[in-house]
């Protein structure tokens, strides 16, 4: 097994494939500390290629709100074969986001000292999809079904849902697939899993496809959860906390005006193949899983510690983790989110 700075690319593969009021740890807030030194280097790391997944730091960074807080942020992106956590594990990067909260619980397990401070997204978008001619409207409708899923990740996340629901693992058929829609169109299968930000994609479905949600039925998982190792929580507080400031203020300012937000993205990477109105329509479904009634009631990156513990416990009984299961306080910290109470926008 090759290693990679301590993380081994079992655990990347396991976990990285498609993937709270925690204990407040005492760390010291200085307002005053990023002035005095002058402006920092924040290397912030994806977990995939840019786009809408960091629109509120891009937006954030174009507009200013990281030059006010003494940052200049550089976004690192992700890909198949980038291991992010190892990036923050190793130092390499200050603040990590990876696309599913899982792979947080799954690194603590296996004794990687990283913890979460904020969640973009506060219900997990991945779903699965099916026909009008053929509906699975409920986990009880997947009995007797063909389910296309990616393997790598895809089979984890159907078991947890299946065992939320009590539904044996042998009702079901699993038909491995790739990353596009064919199957389904084709009728290789009955449902098939992927996100419901992938607007692009699901068009070639129709108007009239059938999403199935993780969250709504039983699996409640984060999405785009930021993390940093235990020692930066600790040592870099304040530079944190102005990231975070800053972010938030980019999500509200891309929750208020998405076409303008999405038109910024585009300015700034205009060799990623970005389409204008597809764009704008992912945002506005995006922004729908950033922002709900817990972020207008608590502000934008709440997280929930029964949350956390729920996803725990699923994990748990799945036996994913190959060490002891990791406790909420170990995945995460409300310090950074009790220092930027006041900055965090309140909408949903």
């Amino acid at each position: 097994m090759s290693i990679i700075n301590g993380v081994s690319r079992r655990y990347l593969l396991k976990s990285g494939a498609v993937m709270g009021g925690a204990l407040a740890m005492p760390y010291a807030f200085s307002r005053s500390a990023a002035a005095q030194s002058g402006t920092q280097t924040v290397n912030f790391q994806t977990s995939w290629l840019i786009g809408g997944n960091q629109l509120g730091e891009i937006v954030a960074k174009h507009l200013g709100y990281f030059e006010e807080e003494k940052l200049d942020l550089v976004i690192t992106p992700g890909g198949p074969n980038i291991d992010g956590v190892a990036m923050v594990a190793s130092g390499q990067a200050l603040v990590g986001q990876t696309s599913s909260s899982p792979s947080i619980m799954l690194a603590r397990s296996q004794n990687i000292p990283i913890s979460c401070f904020a969640v973009c997204g506060q219900k997990h978008p991945y779903s699965y999809f099916s026909l009008p001619s053929n509906p699975v409207r409920t986990p009880a409708d997947m009995v007797g079904k063909r389910i296309g899923i990616q393997i790598a990740g895809g089979q984890v996340l159907l078991n947890s849902i299946l065992r939320a629901n009590g539904i044996p693992e042998d009702d079901i058929e699993v038909v491995p697939i790739g990353f596009d829609f064919v199957p389904l169109i084709s009728g290789q299968v009955d449902a098939i899993s992927g996100w419901a930000t992938s607007i692009r994609s699901l068009k070639a479905l129709g108007p009239d496809y059938i999403t199935m949600g993780l969250w709504e039925n039983g699996v409640r998982l984060y999405a785009l959860p930021y993390y940093a190792t235990t020692e930066t929580l600790e040592t870099k507080a304040e530079m944190l906390a102005a990231f975070l400031r800053a972010s938030a203020r980019g999500w509200g300012y891309a929750y208020e005006n998405p076409e303008k937000s999405v038109e910024l993205m585009i300015a700034q990477y205009p060799d990623m193949g970005f389409d204008l109105a597809n764009e704008i329509e992912t945002a506005k479904v995006q922004l729908s899983y950033v922002f709900n009634e817990r972020t207008k009631e608590l502000g934008w990156g709440t997280m929930d510690p029964i949350i956390w513990q729920e996803q725990i416990k699923q994990q748990a009984d799945l036996k994913q983790f190959t060490g002891a299961a990791p406790t909420v306080e170990m995945i995460s910290t409300d310090a950074i989110l009790k220092a930027t109470e006041a900055v965090r926008p309140k909408l949903g």
